[in-house]
This record gives structure tokens, sequence and C-alpha cells, in this order.
């Protein structure tokens, strides 16, 4: 028994593992979109497109490993999950395809008019990518109406309030992220206003997830109860002041990197909170994991390739960030 539940906890763990690497990197790039969508200079725009092409697409690799983990490895998760955000779903696989279409063909646009209107749906596709991303968890932490593993809800809860205000908090948040990005990887006057965007966007998306935590607190006991604990809220405050002390340093050391590396960690600092609030949850209020996950084999089976497949990614990524790493400078669009 106990070994199996050692399995369960780190089939939970590639999970999370998976979801977190998509967030912080494939939600830097749309972030970067929602940013060209409201960038007036072709040159600037050009010079922010070239900041992510290279990358942009090994990123969603993390996607398709959370999405076929969750399937093969808690399967009533789901089959409750998929039927209850159908809509949330659909929307955001259909903005990922107008975003890679946008970035992947903007520069065979045949005149300036027309390459404006391709950014105007990446930025249409960034937004709604991440607005339909934070719906999802918005969904999943308020909780979906189960019985016996069976989803029993009407298919809108995603449209509650709560989901919508977590789809607002995260398309910020990947704003930020974008900002961030591009004040490391550019030059002159586009760093400069990614610097004083990312300063801006920092103080929104704090007090937004300050909102995000005492409105989900108040949903459940449970959660009031564990975001409350000093062993939860002491070392997460301690550890987010040191955070925000490294992003506002960032923007005056010579490693431009810092900024984006304090803001990811907020982020995986978010990321833990609701992970602490939700366990043994998976699907609250009911299912627990050990009620979701398929059996001890079937797992073991998935473990051994995510021990393959997550190392090979990280590589990857790695590589491709290595390769592609440089400032980028505007040039004619």
């Amino acid at each position: 028994m106990l070994e199996n539940d050692w399995i369960v906890l780190l089939s939970a763990a590639a999970l999370a593992f998976s979801v977190l690497n998509y967030v912080l990197l494939d939600g830097t790039d749309l972030g970067v979109g929602v940013l060209m969508g409201l960038t007036r200079c072709g040159k600037d725009r050009r010079a922010m497109a070239v900041t992510i092409l290279p990358i942009w697409d090994a990123n969603e690799t993390w996607l398709v490993l959370g999405g076929g983990g969750l399937l093969a490895l808690f399967p009533l998760a789901y089959a409750t999950l998929l039927p209850a955000l159908y809509l949330p779903f659909i929307a955001m696989f259909l903005a990922l395809i107008l975003r890679a279409v946008a970035l992947e063909f903007r520069d065979y646009s045949p005149s300036y008019r027309i390459k404006r209107m391709v950014d105007g749906l990446l930025l249409v596709g960034s937004l709604l990518a991440g607005a339909t991303q934070g719906i999802v968890l918005g969904t999943l932490v308020e909780g979906l109406p189960n019985q016996g593993g069976q989803y029993s809800g009407d298919g809108w809860e995603w449209s509650g309030l709560f989901p919508l205000y977590c789809g607002a908090v995260l398309v910020s948040g990947y704003t930020w992220l974008g900002a961030c990005w591009l004040y490391w990887r550019t030059v002159e006057d586009l760093q400069r206003r990614s610097g004083r965007q990312a300063r801006v966007l920092a103080i929104v998306t704090l007090v937004l997830l300050a909102v995000l935590v005492i409105w989900t607190a108040t949903l459940d006991t449970q959660y009031a109860y564990r975001l409350s604990n000093l062993l939860v809220w002491l070392p997460a405050a301690t550890l987010l002041i040191a955070l925000l002390i490294g992003f506002i340093l960032g923007f005056r050391s010579r490693r431009q990197y810092l900024p984006l590396f304090a803001a990811l960690g907020i982020f995986v600092l978010a990321f833990a909170l609701m992970i602490a609030a939700l366990y043994p949850l998976i699907v609250p209020p009911h299912l627990t994991l050990q009620a979701a996950a398929s059996s001890p084999n079937s797992q073991v089976f998935m473990l051994v390739g995510f021990a393959v497949l997550i190392p090979v990614t990280l590589i990857y990524n790695t590589y491709g960030f290595r390769v592609f790493s440089g400032k980028v400078r505007a040039a004619c669009d």
C-alpha cells in the first residue's frame, strides 16, 4: 500500500512538473504575443517575433506531456475535467493554432497592412489562450460536481466569476513574463519600454494575485486552513519578498535576465500555493489522487516514459535557448 502511495505521488509530481513548465515557458511566449499586438512600431514587432520564433513550438511539448499524462495517470480526473471544460479546451486549442499560424506566416504577408492584421490575430490568439488556461485552473480550484468519478454538472461551471477572474490574472501574469523576456532579449528603445511595462505589470499582477489568494481562501474551509497555516504562508511570504527584491535590483544589474527569473519564481510560488491548498485532491471537492489514479502497473509504465521524455525535453529546450541566445535588434519589418 505504501509503495502504491509513492507511485501515485510520483505520478502527480511528473504531471505537475509538466504543467508548470508549460505555464512558465509558453506563458512567456503568449505574453510576447500580447505585447506584439499592442505595439505600433513594425520594426519592434519584428524584433519581438524573432525572440520567440525559434523556441515557441518546443515549449508547447510540455502541454502534450501534461494532457497525455493526465489521461494515462489519472483517467478519472480526465473523465471529470474534459466534459466540464469542453468549450474552454476547444477555445484554447483553436487559439494556440491561431497563434502558431500568425507567428509562422507573418513574414509571408504581402503588405504591411496585412501583416498588421496578422499581428492582431496573434494578439487575439495569445489573449484567448492565456484566458482559457486561467479559466480552466480557476474552475478546477473552485471545484466540479462529480459522483463516483463521473462528472455531474451542466458544463457551464467555467463561466462563473471566479474562473473568469483567474483567466484575467493569468493573462496579466503572462504579459508580465513577456515584458521581462523582452527586457532581457532586446536593446535600446524596445528594451527600455519593456522594462517600464514589466514594472507596471508586476504591480498589477501582484495585486490581482493577492486578491486571488484571499478569494481562494473563502471558497473552502480546507483552502483557508492550508493558506493560513504558518508553515505555508511564512515561507511563501519570505520567498516572495526575496524574489521582489531580486526583481527590482535586476533592472540595475548587468544580468538582465534577473527580472524574468524573479517573475518566473513568483509563478512557481503561486503554483506551489495552489498545490498546497488542493492536496490530496486532484478535482475538488471530492476526487482525490488515489481515487483518480490508474493501476500501479499503468503508472509505472508511464513514469518510465516520463523518466525518458522529461530529461530529453529539458535538454532540447535548454539547447534551443542556448543556440538562439543573445540580443535581438529591431530591423525592417
